[in-house]
């Protein structure tokens, strides 16, 4: 492994304004997943600082002028972004240690590079561009005479933001420049193993902008069981959650008491549909996918679809792209694949590539951890051939650099397959006619799906999924939506 670059995390939480540390006292670390070894340390935040968290963004919404402020919120949000700007190669040099990131995604790609370009600039926009407020025609009642209407969009109020760590800058930020763009404030809670790309953003919203105390919080904490304060919480009224379909679940049944506004953005088991008029030996290298970050995403197409009089071919340029992959430190900028994120993903990834071998699967490639890679928590890049997609290979988040190739028939049993999963994120579809592809892609229940490699990362393109994918979307005017209420006045018309 090449020596990291040396890192200055900050160890502290935001709560009302100020960088803390827990009321306890305790931290707890953080480790490399490539090197194994502790990074820093951070504030193990307690239900009690979460609450407090909590009441500072209720204050900050209620009693402040946060929420109808446009031209102020869009002065913060300038300055939020600056001041990420000025610590771009920190925060980068962060998240490649924190998340076994590997480098290609962070420097020129969705880790750091992509969402620091318009995660924040695009809702800045969206603040002069988005229709706060429509009038409706004027409409006579026989009781009230003629009448006017005005249909209002105003923020949610306190958002609590739960976030994961395969992503987790990306993510996060996401979360935040949407809710304080829509004028709304927010507590915002990251997973244990990805802390410090949050207290950064904590750092700079502390130290570089006018943003007022409460409008954003930061609470950090090993346990996860401290965000779900935030499900629980009256004075919370959104809950804005990228993770496990389990978890989300969990989260909108707890939220029901309280009856949350939800966004759900949870898991995926994508589906690669390759039709059999496609310039095979290009539309095989979607493959690659699950070697990106090592399949630590929830888009990537997991499954590829192949038809049947093309497997065997297809299957062998599958075998031949993976089998050279580049991966391994994720310092080394020619590797798209690092670790995965701790010992415990690594042995859940592994627990469902033996359940695959055991259900019958052909285990092509891979499968275990490389032998010249003993330290850190990597997996190879593995291939199962001959699946059938009632496998659990097939129908389950593996989360791991995974590909389960599976065979079909024609365009209805590829689309058939496709659609059989209890999930519903994204997709792709490649076929030498884009008529003929899109007439497969329109079939297909995802919430996203790249047509002969058209790309939707954009933040203007609304993302979320289908069934157990998700609810809601984020990013576009629907990802503003998302944070926002509706209210109808009517009134005497003049």
């Amino acid at each position: 492994m090449a020596e990291a670059p040396v890192i200055h995390p900050e160890p502290r939480m935001l709560v009302d304004g100020k960088l803390v540390d827990a009321e306890s006292g305790r931290t707890f670390e953080n480790v490399n997943p490539a090197t194994e070894q502790v990074i820093g340390h951070v504030a193990d935040g307690s239900s009690t600082d979460m609450h407090q968290a909590i009441a500072a963004a209720r204050r900050a919404f209620d009693e402040t002028d946060w929420s109808t402020n446009h031209a102020f919120r869009a002065h913060c949000l300038q300055q939020l972004q600056d001041g990420l700007e000025a610590v771009r190669h920190e925060l980068t040099e962060q998240v490649i240690q924190e998340a076994g990131a590997p480098r290609m995604l962070a420097e020129n790609g969705p880790q750091v590079s992509l969402p620091l370009a318009h995660a924040i600039t695009w809702p800045i926009a969206e603040i002069d561009r988005f229709a706060w407020e429509t009038t409706l025609p004027d409409i006579v009642d026989e009781r009230s005479g003629p009448t006017r209407r005005v249909v209002r969009k105003v923020p949610v109020g306190v958002v609590g933001a739960i976030t994961p760590w395969n992503f987790p800058f990306e993510v996060s930020i996401v979360k935040v420049a949407q809710a304080l763009a829509t004028g709304n404030t927010i507590v915002l809670k990251p997973a244990p193993d990805t802390p410090f790309h949050a207290t950064l953003i904590a750092r700079v919203i502390a130290e570089s902008t006018d943003i007022p105390a409460g409008v954003v919080n930061v609470v950090t904490s090993s346990d996860h069981l401290v965000g779900e304060e935030l499900t629980l919480s009256p004075l919370v009224d959104c809950i804005s959650f990228t993770g496990s379909t389990a978890v989300g679940k969990r989260i909108m049944e707890k939220g029901a008491a309280t009856m949350k506004r939800l966004f759900l953005e949870l898991g995926g088991k994508s589906a690669a549909i390759i039709l059999d008029d496609a310039d095979l030996p290009s539309a095989a290298m979607v493959g690659f996918a699950v070697c990106a970050h090592s399949g630590q995403g929830c888009a990537i197409p997991t499954r590829m679809l192949l038809p049947r009089s093309r497997y065997d071919e297809g299957v062998e340029l599958v075998l031949g792209y993976l089998a050279n992959a580049p991966y391994g430190d994720p310092q080394d900028p020619g590797n798209m694949m690092g670790p995965l994120v701790s010992a415990k993903q690594r042995e859940r990834v592994l627990g469902h590539i033996a359940r695959g071998v055991d259900e019958g699967a052909t285990l092509a490639l891979g499968g275990g951890p490389p032998a010249h890679l003993p330290t850190g928590f990597f997996v190879e890049p593995t291939v199962f051939t001959d699946v059938e997609n009632t496998m659990s290979i097939a129908s389950e988040e593996i989360f791991g650099p995974v590909l389960s190739v599976i065979a079909y028939d024609d365009d209805d049993d590829a689309v058939r397959i496709a659609n059989d999963s209890s999930y519903g994120l994204s997709g792709m579809v490649t076929s030498g006619s884009l008529d003929r592809a899109m007439a497969v892609a329109r079939r297909i229940r995802t919430g996203t799906v790249g047509v002969n490699g058209g790309s939707f990362y954009s933040p203007d393109v609304p993302f979320g999924g289908f069934k157990d994918s998700g609810v809601g979307r984020q990013n576009g005017s629907a990802g503003f939506d998302q944070y926002l209420e509706i209210q109808s006045l009517a009134f005497p018309a003049s």
